[in-house]
């Protein structure tokens, strides 16, 4: 019997020849079944029966974020979709890359919000990851194009009333950016940084962070420009009763839960939900109260464990492991503060906190006890974090004359913005440091990120470490912090693997974004022009 070879198996010598005889009679009826032209038809049949793991009905699930598999061209190409315009405004524009697509994205977005910095460095870091994707399979370009846009952005005047008697007025933002995937939720940002730019560009990057969890939820960020940390108490519960007796118009169960992020802690949250109730009848949605009930109570610590738990991730596919490691923490927030607490149940020794007046350094590091006088003196509004060397005999206040300048191993900034610089980066890398770590929005600017990479230092983007708040969300109020590890593990391989699919192997920044978006571009293609 002569066997027909339709280029799909190897040389018979690598394979049985039952198995062989088998395949090339499948393929012949499946062929003559559906009329002699169905090769494809049989090979794709073949390969799902092939991948059961051997139980009745069961076939291994894809491990990518997409439905094919492969490292070459996974994705199903379309060349119609390269030949249509990405924009029409003058003319038709078309693109033969992936790179020509993303610099074309990013132009758009400089012609409508030159004036917003932040939004632009986001959109741009951005789109230069997304080019390999855009290079697979150019509809991705189209489904981005959309993603320059939020769904909705509301901006609002807050006007309350100080402890002197003077009418103070200030700005509120919410940017519900993106419901493809589900409910909006996102962070509430209280800071005199805040403005419309910082607000578009953290919703920009939240959509992608919620994304990766594989939880179905959205993305939306609020705030205002008030700085919570120059006010009494008092005024900062008018200040939140009178912002959201004009947000509560657009969030609610089931439709928008803000969550905690910078500047809005336990006592915001607690005003922020005891207005919310006041002025509304349901205030909750099956079992789970809207904004915590009014206490954030482990989702706090969530944020900073969750980081932890990155590290962990990371430095346990390098062979290695927290335990010893020296590590900076920049911030003395409560995301600061937990993430000192896990580091010193992994075993590390954080060896720096820090704020607006400058930082103290403990150079044998902060035991419990120590974390426990930084927790006291921070318990108190607009406390500064130079009061610890009253408490200590052996720390350092301002020495030496900057932070970046203490040999460590790792770094963990929970602080401002763009708290890490080329410089700076440059300066962790020449003492030695292995890496960064993010514990807060945007800590490493986009110039200190390429530094990392080219000095081959580890990076812990914030898309992908401060999913700690959302995990716990999702999972519910009885969420432990085994239930955090175990999603935090299971994200940190499914970023990984994207990265290495996408020949971007150890670029977790690129794996996130990649991942993220993949996520949320496959549920808006089903959404229409939306």
């Amino acid at each position: 019997m002569q066997l027909k070879n339709y280029g799909v198996l190897p040389s018979a010598g690598v394979y049985p020849f039952s198995l062989v005889l088998t395949f090339n009679m499948l393929v012949r009826s499946v062929s003559i079944l559906s009329g002699g032209g169905s090769r494809r038809t049989a090979v794709r049949f073949f390969a799902a029966s092939s991948s059961s793991d051997g139980k009745t009905g069961s076939t291994r699930k894809p491990t990518l974020v997409t439905t094919e598999e492969g490292v070459h061209q996974t994705m199903r190409l379309s060349k119609a979709w390269r030949n249509k315009p990405l924009f029409r405004r003058q003319g038709d524009v078309r693109f033969k890359t992936g790179l020509e697509a993303a610099n074309l994205l990013v132009g758009e977005a400089n012609r409508r919000d030159s004036h917003e910095s932040s939004f632009i460095s986001s959109v741009t870091s951005t789109m230069t990851c997304l080019a390999p994707v855009f290079d697979r399979n150019p509809r991705y370009a189209f489904l981005a194009k959309q993603l320059l846009e939020p769904e909705r952005f509301i901006q609002f005047r807050v006007a309350w009333i100080d402890d002197t008697g003077v009418v103070r007025t200030n700005r509120g933002y919410r940017v519900q950016y993106c419901s493809s995937l589900g409910p909006y939720e996102g962070s509430l940002n209280f800071g005199g940084h805040i403005n419309a730019g910082i607000i578009k560009s953290l919703g920009f990057d939240t959509v992608f962070s919620h994304a990766i969890t594989g939880f179905r939820i959205g993305g939306a960020v609020g705030g205002a420009d008030v700085n919570p940390f120059d006010k009494s108490e008092a005024e900062i519960q008018r200040f939140c009763q009178s912002y959201m007796t004009e947000l509560f118009k657009y969030v609610g169960p089931d439709m928008d839960h803000p969550t905690i992020g910078m500047g809005v802690g336990e006592e915001e949250v607690g005003y922020l939900y005891g207005q919310y109730k006041r002025i509304n009848i349901k205030s909750g949605s099956c079992g789970k109260a809207f904004l915590y009930g009014g206490e954030p109570g482990f989702h706090v610590r969530a944020i900073g464990n969750g980081v932890v738990h990155f590290a962990h991730e990371m430095l346990k596919d390098k062979n290695d492991t927290l335990e010893g490691k020296r590590c900076l923490v920049i911030g003395s927030g409560k995301v600061a503060r937990s993430t000192a607490e896990k580091l010193i149940e992994y075993g590390a020794i954080p060896i720096t906190f820090s704020d607006s007046s400058g930082f103290v350094y403990e150079p044998d590091g902060f035991d419990k006890t120590k974390l426990g006088t930084i927790n006291k003196i921070k318990s108190e509004r607009g406390a500064r974090v130079g009061r610890y060397i009253i408490a200590s005999t052996t720390a350092k206040f301002n020495e030496p004359e900057s932070i970046f300048d203490i040999p460590c191993d790792l770094v963990f900034p929970c602080g401002a913005m763009d708290e890490i610089d080329a410089d700076a980066a440059n300066t962790l890398a020449d003492n030695g440091c292995m890496g960064v770590i993010e514990g807060g929005y945007s800590a490493v600017s986009s110039g200190a990120r390429q530094v990392l990479k080219k000095r081959c230092m580890l990076y812990g983007p914030h898309q992908l470490t401060l999913t700690g708040n959302t995990i716990v969300n999702a999972l519910g109020s009885k969420a432990t912090d085994a239930d955090l590890a175990a999603q935090v593990s299971r994200i940190y391989k499914d970023v990984k693997m994207t990265a290495q699919e996408f020949n971007t192997r150890g670029d977790l920044y690129a794996g996130a974004t990649i991942c993220g978006f993949l996520r949320v571009a496959n549920a808006l293609e089903s959404h229409g022009a939306v």
